[in-house]
């Protein structure tokens, strides 16, 4: 209840403060003029209204206040009024010129005396002097004044345009990057799974119809195909948000599920995934899940009847090595289409999160895809577990 009434009292003051910047220059100009003048109705108090009044205008167009004030500085003596509009003219007003006229306007009605023929009568003395020189003083302090504010507005104002822009482009670089993270997702999640249904669909061609080993693949197929459109609808919902940030969307993929997915490849294989030591990121989770996914698939797709090796060990860091053996002579290549993306965007899945990539062949006719990815772990007062990562460690292997 007191935020919801402070909430609702911020417009009020905010239309009271402006109301008073407003009147406040407009109330002390017409005070001097009546101070200066007295309260009767001579020309001096005429002026000094006309004068204050004019004050109204100083925003839009300021000149004309100046004007305005000239003859009551002139004849009534009255200053702020006509060194307000000045002020304002400095202000508002680009041309220097404009504003030094203005000055220079005001400083020669300040400084003649009244009746013009008064003129006759100045002597060039000290007097005369420093009279001179404090109209002159005076006017070009006001202008001096008002331009060192427009310039310190002018420089508030790019500054602001500028973080305005910075905000712009980082917000432009967060989405590309986003947009890259889930095209990688999006890729290592259609090739994996779609792999995975066109070798289910293969072996359902060669079965025999009635076969329980028929009816087990066709209810594979039929999960696979389910689980990709789910992974699909999920990707294509954070695309669909703001900025596609929503990361709760997307089905975590993390070191407890290569196991599973091991199992499902159909692949042989010899796996070592140990309980890592400490808390691990979910981004380094997410990165080493689905660089065990495209090794199998790259795997099935190059290296069929191939035997696959994952290895996952933790040394002031997180260390994934995938490896295969030669792909058997007997065994058809599956006609699967692929794009050449998968090993660069694991590539640059290292690179973001500070690791190291390496995929290679090997000299018994084999492959190896390498990752590592830093990682600081919490539990550090165990002296058997690895600690923070080094420099060094960081760097990963240079192979």
């Amino acid at each position: 209840m007191p935020s919801q009434m402070l909430s609702g009292n911020a417009p009020l003051a905010g239309g009271v403060r402006r109301i008073a910047s407003r009147a406040l220059p407009v109330l002390v100009a017409l005070v001097d003029g009546l101070v200066v003048n007295g309260l009767t109705a001579g020309h001096g108090t005429w002026l000094a209204l006309v004068a204050a009044g004019a004050l109204l205008l100083r925003r839009r167009a300021p000149e004309v206040a100046v004007l305005a004030g000239l003859p009551g500085l002139y004849l009534g003596h009255i200053a702020f009024a006509p060194l307000i509009a000045l002020y304002c003219v400095a202000v508002r007003r680009g041309r220097l010129l404009v504003a030094v006229t203005g000055a220079a306007a005001v400083a020669v009605a300040w400084f003649l005396p009244h009746p013009a023929l008064g003129v006759s009568s100045l002597v060039p003395d000290r007097e005369t002097a420093l009279l001179a020189l404090d109209c002159c003083g005076l006017a070009a302090g006001v202008v001096v004044l008002g331009r060192s504010v427009r310039s310190r507005q002018e420089r508030l104002r790019a500054a602001t345009a500028r973080r305005a822009w910075e905000n712009q482009v980082l917000t432009e670089r967060v989405l590309a990057t986003e947009r890259n993270r889930l095209a990688r997702e999006m890729h290592d999640v259609v090739a994996h799974k779609v792999s995975l249904i066109s070798l289910q669909a293969g072996a359902l061609q060669v079965g025999r119809p009635g076969d329980a080993d028929v009816r087990t693949t066709a209810r594979s197929i039929h999960e696979l195909s389910a689980q990709t459109l789910t992974e699909l609808r999920h990707l294509v919902g954070v695309l669909r948000t703001a900025g596609g940030t929503d990361t709760h969307a997307v089905p975590r993929a993390g070191l407890a599920g290569i196991t599973g997915m091991v199992r499902d490849s159909g692949l042989p294989a010899d796996l070592d995934v140990p309980t890592p030591p400490g808390a691990v990121p979910e981004a380094v989770e997410r990165a080493a899940y689905r660089t065990v996914q495209e090794a199998l698939t790259n795997i099935r797709k190059h290296a069929p009847g191939a035997r696959a090796r994952i290895r996952v060990h933790f040394a002031a860091g997180l260390h994934i090595e995938v490896h295969n053996t030669p792909p058997a002579r007997t065994t058809p290549h599956p006609a699967l289409p692929g794009g050449g993306h998968g090993l660069v965007g694991l590539r640059e899945r290292a690179h973001l999160l500070s690791g190291a990539f390496h995929a290679g062949p090997t000299p018994d006719g084999g492959f190896t895809v390498r990752a590592v990815f830093p990682v600081g772990w919490a539990t550090s007062d165990d002296p058997e577990k690895p600690g923070p990562l080094t420099g060094a460690a960081q760097a990963g292997p240079t192979t």
